[in-house]
């Protein structure tokens, strides 16, 4: 699903994002990836959305050979990757429904396909009764809810989501994570950027640590204790 080969990331001379790395993630897999402020996360995932093009080395995603990606394509690329922010990204003058909709409205689906395909995706994410608020009358919580909806409303076969929790009490946090379980369970390959150890170590998933621009470790089931407090940087 998700290949990287030696991949490096050159800004200038004196900034490598990223170091020849290279990472594997099978189809329905559920990955987190960890690391200090500045170690290389957000560039692989821009990387991986094509916000980026790297140095050097070889992607490959869901098939699709980047060093034969014509630009004309990106957004059908970008339709197989959903992205939830930490910030949310709503728009504010349109409620939960229209929201949602929207991701579907910008690729040409139609009013009926809209109408039958929102609402099944607000009950995944526990947002049902609630299409008509707008996003100043939902909690942090719920407008998260909102974007992870609008992210696999497409039915995207990877979703990442880069620290969905960083500005949620723990309880909402926790709330979240079930999401994203629930969303990887019908078959999403789920990629997690998060500084939240206590997460890291509820979820029992394979890890991998970034730290300064390369993979430091890649562990199933890891539990980092304490000894990882660096991460939440």
């Amino acid at each position: 699903m998700i290949l990287l080969d030696r991949v490096t990331k050159v800004y200038n001379r004196s900034n490598t994002a990223l170091d020849r790395i290279s990472l594997h993630v099978e189809p329905k897999e559920f990955v987190i990836i960890i690391g200090k402020s500045g170690a290389g996360k957000s560039t692989l995932l821009k990387l991986l959305t094509r916000e980026e093009r790297q140095t050097s080395g070889k992607i490959v995603i869901g098939g699709i050979d980047y060093d034969k990606l014509k630009d004309k394509d990106i957004p059908l690329l970008r339709r197989k990757i959903g992205v939830v922010f930490q910030d949310f990204k709503l728009l504010p003058n349109r409620n939960v429904f229209e929201n949602v909709a929207f991701a579907l409205e910008i690729v040409g689906f139609g009013n009926k396909e809209i109408e039958h395909t929102v609402p099944r995706v607000l009950d995944i994410v526990g947002l049902k009764g609630k299409e008509k608020r707008m996003p100043q009358e939902l909690s942090g919580g719920e407008r998260q809810r909102v974007a992870i909806a609008r992210a696999i409303v497409r039915q995207p076969k990877i979703l990442i989501a880069d620290e969905p929790t960083g500005n949620l009490d723990p309880k909402h946090a926790w709330d979240i994570i079930k999401i994203l379980e629930k969303i990887n369970h019908y078959g999403t390959t789920v990629l997690l950027t998060t500084h939240n150890i206590e997460i890291v170590n509820k979820l029992k998933r394979r890890v991998v640590t970034i730290d300064d621009g390369r993979i430091a470790s890649d562990r199933a089931n890891a539990d980092y204790g304490q000894t990882q407090g660096g991460a939440r940087g």
